[in-house]
């Protein structure tokens, strides 16, 4: 009997693998009938390096438009011995639409030729790829660039060279492309009010390639390439790290090397302030540069880059070089996190907060946007796009917007109070519509040591180190050195959509520290789930471009980079905000010696009080929806 359930399970297998061999050799087969599959081109930019390009176009004799993806990541058709098939699912969707589809690896990166530098400098290699595109004999000549993350990033920056044949935009979750916009100065999400984020030091550890990484020969012709990258996906193998250990490690400039990772850019740009002339000369968008492309824009509430890239689409609605531009932007932001937008289920999860059906339509969407500024189709699915998308969270539900924040938001002001002793969730802090009238200071210590951890939030890209979404942070709020205060239960649920601002008042024994904030939606059971959360590094508290350092015995005002959310607060929940000095390792310590903080390992501890009274109006400004 046992050899009989062997030779069924032998034979089961059998068939297992193949079908699925035979469900890869029909996406191929369905490609190969349809499309003109044209791998490793060797596309050349001015300067005559070559970058690797992947075309997909259909068959039939025509002129076709084109959808562009530009990456730094990984698309070869083989690894390990073994198809990947999902560049092929993407290509074989597009062409079915009669569309050519265009995949190509940034300057360095794999097969392409040259030095890699990250978001895809020189923006002439996005400027030449589209020239050298729209310039064939399959071409319409419009080309549209989709994208989501680092795939994403450089669409803005080369959109400001204003190249013809770019027709329209699709960025998703493109924060990293962004570097001074409004009130955000992230150069990049490198930072958050002067703090650096933690993301790009894990990220860089497996993405840039050490500089005595192996290289192919200069032009090596395109018949070698594709016997090649049947065995040879130019990859680079990264041991799997802690990224929670590793990012505890000091100096910060030491990381990636002490888990000995590759050399590259991040030992440069670790050393670099927030207004270093360097991010001016790269990849990145600034609002000084112009920009006149129809773009639909897609944002993550659970993202590390909502404020800034919600900041950029409002910027370009009211800046963009030509009317035709200002009246074709068009946002939507979904409750998920980064890049995970088709993720979104029936009851879709964000950490341990169910935030109900947040499933949308996007590819009906996003094909019709192709086919109005592609194809000069137009459709009822593009006419009747409301100009912003948004989930409110809590009341569970897809909302429309003509603008951002809504236009019935009315920012409202809520005060700290206390007698002095906010500490934990425990403590006498309380957040009220009322302005306080004495001042009585809450104290903490901060240890940098000891700092408090990042639990959730609004994250990306960090590993193990920290998982994104939204938990319930009772358990954290036990710490002494978090001040947590909390507003009375709602008599009436309301509903916070747009930007929220944060002014706090604070005195410290040290020269330079750090102050956190974090926005909360306490339930009647006493769970306290996250929704955004921001730092303000306080040498910058007078702007980027100088570090002003603190006296003892002063009250200083910070206005925090802002937050952003739309969450409804039901009846019986409660507001809360939650202070502190620390929020590791999603931001970087803040040593308390007013030192460089990337090349030091000593530490002071801070006591640092928030002052509320007459005289320091503490407060959170948030955006209430009247209904």
């Amino acid at each position: 009997m046992k050899s009989n359930i062997k030779a069924f399970l032998f034979f089961s297998i059998f068939l297992l693998s193949l079908s699925l061999s035979a469900q890869e050799k029909s996406l191929i087969d369905q490609l190969e009938e349809i499309a003109i599959v044209d791998q490793k081109v060797m596309m050349p930019m001015r300067d005559g390096v070559r970058l690797a390009t992947d075309i997909y176009r259909p068959k039939e004799e025509g002129k076709y438009p084109i959808v562009f993806s530009r990456t730094p990541y990984n698309f070869n058709t083989w690894g390990n011995g073994e198809m990947n098939t999902r560049t092929l699912r993407s290509a074989l969707d597009w062409v079915k639409k009669g569309y050519a589809y265009v995949v190509q690896n940034e300057r360095g990166r794999y097969f392409s030729e040259g030095e890699w530098d990250i978001l895809g400098v020189p923006l002439t290699d996005g400027y030449d790829a589209i020239d050298w595109m729209t310039n064939q004999p399959w071409s319409n000549g419009k080309v549209g660039t989709l994208g989501c993350s680092s795939t994403a990033e450089w669409q803005m920056a080369v959109a400001s060279l204003d190249h013809p044949g770019l027709a329209a935009l699709v960025p998703q979750g493109f924060g990293a492309g962004v570097g001074r916009i409004g009130d955000f100065y992230e150069q990049g999400n490198w930072y958050r009010g002067g703090a650096g984020q933690m993301l790009f030091t894990n990220w860089l550890y497996s993405v840039q390639h050490d500089p005595m990484r192996p290289r192919l020969p200069e032009g090596i012709e395109q018949e070698d390439l594709l016997r090649i990258q049947r065995f040879y996906d130019m990859s680079p193998e990264y041991p799997r790290i802690d990224s929670k250990s590793a990012l505890s490690h000091l100096p910060i400039q030491d990381i990636i090397r002490n888990v000995k990772g590759p050399k590259g850019i991040y030992e440069e740009m670790i050393t670099r302030k927030p207004n270093d002339p360097k991010w001016y000369e790269g990849g990145l968008y600034h609002d000084d540069m112009p920009f006149d492309k129809p773009s639909f824009w897609f944002v993550s509430w659970f993202d590390v880059s909502s404020g800034p890239n919600i900041a950029l689409f409002n910027h370009v609605r009211e800046n963009a070089v030509s009317q035709l531009a200002r009246d074709n932007q068009y946002l939507v932001i979904a409750p998920v996190l980064h890049c995970s937008y088709t993720r979104a289920t029936e009851n879709t999860m964000i950490g341990d907060l169910s935030v109900g059906d947040a499933r949308l339509n996007y590819d009906e969407m996003i094909t019709a946007w192709f086919d109005k500024w592609l194809k000069d189709q137009s459709s009822d699915t593009v006419e009747e796009l409301p100009r912003v998308q948004y989930y409110t969270m809590g009341s569970n539900e897809w909302q429309s917007s003509d603008v951002w924040p809504p236009a019935e938001a009315e920012m409202t002001p809520m005060y700290l109070h206390s007698e002095g002793n906010a500490n934990t969730r425990l403590g006498d802090g309380v957040l009220s519509p009322e302005k306080p009238t004495k001042d009585t200071p809450d104290t903490f210590k901060y240890d940098p040591m000891n700092p408090v951890e990042s639990y959730g939030g609004n994250v990306c890209c960090t590993g193990n180190a920290v998982v994104g979404g939204s938990f319930d942070q009772s358990q954290m709020e036990m710490r002494n050195d978090i001040l947590v205060y909390t507003s009375d239960p709602l008599e009436e649920g309301i509903e916070v959509s747009g930007f929220i601002e944060s002014y706090l008042y604070l005195s410290s024994d040290v020269k330079d520290t750090d102050v956190t904030i974090k926005l909360i939606d306490v339930h009647p059971d006493g769970k306290a789930y996250n929704l955004d959360e921001t730092i303000q590094r306080v040498r910058y508290r007078e702007g980027y471009d100088k570090e002003v350092w603190m006296e003892e015995g002063e009250v200083y005002e910070v206005k925090m980079t802002p937050m952003s959310t739309s969450n409804f607060f039901k009846k019986g929940h409660r507001i809360r905000i939650e202070v502190s000095s620390s929020n590791f390792p999603r931001f970087d310590r803040n040593l308390n010696t007013g030192g460089n903080i990337y090349d030091e390992t000593e530490a002071l501890v801070a006591t640092n009080s928030i002052h509320h009274g007459k005289n320091y109006l503490s407060r959170i400004v948030l955006p209430i929806i009247k209904n």
